[in-house]
């Protein structure tokens, strides 16, 4: 045993591309369209997913093409993870980089999707896709999911 702590416990900055892609819970949380008040700059959350997002599991269904198909769908960067302040509390990416533990119910705690799921801190099967959805403005929440 070497005693090294798993990658998900070390600094966002020492993470390699494949540990950085294994540490999202895959909430699909921050693919969910959100609305900005043009006077205070103030941001409302929708339960409205992004068309490549599964609502059913929460996974987008072309990762790898996403740009191709929605050119203004965010990357997560180790550079922009801190100014990014509408992601939610629980995202793994938003805590490691505050220096705190993924949450219980993380895959990589768990070792199942199933679970973060069933405990409701996905948005699989509680969203509507974007191609369904209609207005916007129909769809804003008072409190995030």
């Amino acid at each position: 045993m070497t005693g090294e702590a798993p990658f998900w416990e070390k600094p966002l900055h020492s993470l390699d591309r494949a540990e950085w892609e294994a540490l999202c819970d895959g909430c699909g949380k921050c693919c969910l369209h959100k609305v900005e008040d043009a006077d205070s700059g103030e941001i409302y959350p929708t339960n409205v997913a992004c068309r490549l997002l599964d609502v059913t599991t929460a996974r987008c269904s072309d990762y790898r093409h996403r740009r191709a198909f929605v050119p203004d769908c965010l990357r997560l960067t180790k550079g922009n993870v801190d100014d990014i302040n509408w992601l939610p509390s629980s995202c793994a990416y938003k805590l490691r980089a505050a220096g705190q533990p993924l949450p219980e119910w993380h895959y990589l705690l768990t070792g199942s999707y199933q679970a973060m799921i069933d405990g409701g801190h996905s948005v699989a099967g509680r969203v509507v896709s974007e191609t369904e959805a209609g207005p916007l403005e129909h769809h804003i929440l008072e409190e995030p999911l």
